[in-house]
C-alpha cells in the first residue's frame, strides 16, 4: 500500500478537485490500480474504525467477534454500493449518449465518496460523531466536476445525471443497509450467540 499515493490522492480531491480531475484524465489508470491503491485501503481504514468503535464505544458488552461481524458489513455495504452504483452509472451515461465505460463510472463513484469515506471513519469510530456525514455532500460537488471533465456531458444532461446517481447510491446504500443488518444480527444471534 502506497501511503503517500493515498494521502495525495484524498487530499487534491477534497481540497482541489478541478486539478485532481486533470491529473485522473490525464494518467489513465487502469481499475485495478483506482482499486488497490486507494478503495482497498480507504474501506479497510472504514472497516477498522467500525471495528474499534463497536468493540470498545458502541457494543462494550458484546464480545469482539460481534465486532469483526460489523466490520465485515460496512466492507460489504460500501462494496456492494460502490460497484453496483458503478454498474449503474455506466448504463444512465449510455442511456444520456455519454458512452458506457464502466473504469469512467467506477473512478467518478470511487473519488466522489471520498469525503463519504472519511466521514464513515469518523463516525464509525465515535458514535456519536453521526453529524459529520452532512459533510458527504460535498461529494455531489466532486462527481459534477469529474463527470465534467471525464465525460464532458451537454448542460442539459449534467442535472439528470446528477440527480440519478445521487438517487441510486443513497438508495442502494439504505437497502443494503437495512439487508446486511438484519443478516449480520441474524447469524450473529442465531448461530454465535
Amino acid at each position: 500500500m502506497d501511503c503517500r499515493f493515498l494521502y495525495q490522492r484524498i487530499r487534491y480531491i477534497i481540497f482541489n478537485p478541478t486539478k485532481a480531475w486533470e491529473y485522473i484524465y490525464k494518467e489513465n489508470r487502469p481499475i485495478k490500480d483506482v482499486r488497490n491503491s486507494f478503495l482497498f485501503p480507504v474501506l479497510l481504514l472504514v472497516s477498522l474504525c467500525s471495528f474499534v468503535g463497536s468493540a470498545f464505544f458502541i457494543n462494550s458488552t458484546l464480545p469482539l467477534v460481534y465486532s469483526l461481524f460489523i466490520a465485515v458489513k460496512v466492507l460489504s455495504l460500501n462494496l456492494l454500493v460502490i460497484y453496483i452504483s458503478s454498474l449503474i452509472l455506466s448504463e444512465i451515461t449510455n442511456a444520456l449518449d455519454l458512452g458506457k465505460d464502466f473504469l469512467v463510472s467506477f473512478k467518478l463513484l470511487v473519488y466522489s465518496l471520498a469525503p463519504y469515506l472519511i466521514c464513515q471513519m469518523a463516525s464509525q469510530l465515535f458514535d456519536s460523531l453521526i453529524f459529520i456525514n452532512i459533510l458527504s455532500i460535498y461529494g455531489i460537488f466532486i462527481f459534477s466536476t469529474g463527470a465534467d471533465k471525464m465525460l464532458n456531458p451537454p448542460e442539459h444532461k449534467r442535472m439528470p445525471m446528477l440527480v440519478a446517481i445521487t438517487v441510486v447510491v443513497i438508495g442502494f446504500y439504505v437497502a443494503f443497509s437495512l439487508v446486511l443488518s438484519a443478516v449480520v444480527d441474524r447469524i450473529y444471534f442465531s448461530v454465535i450467540a
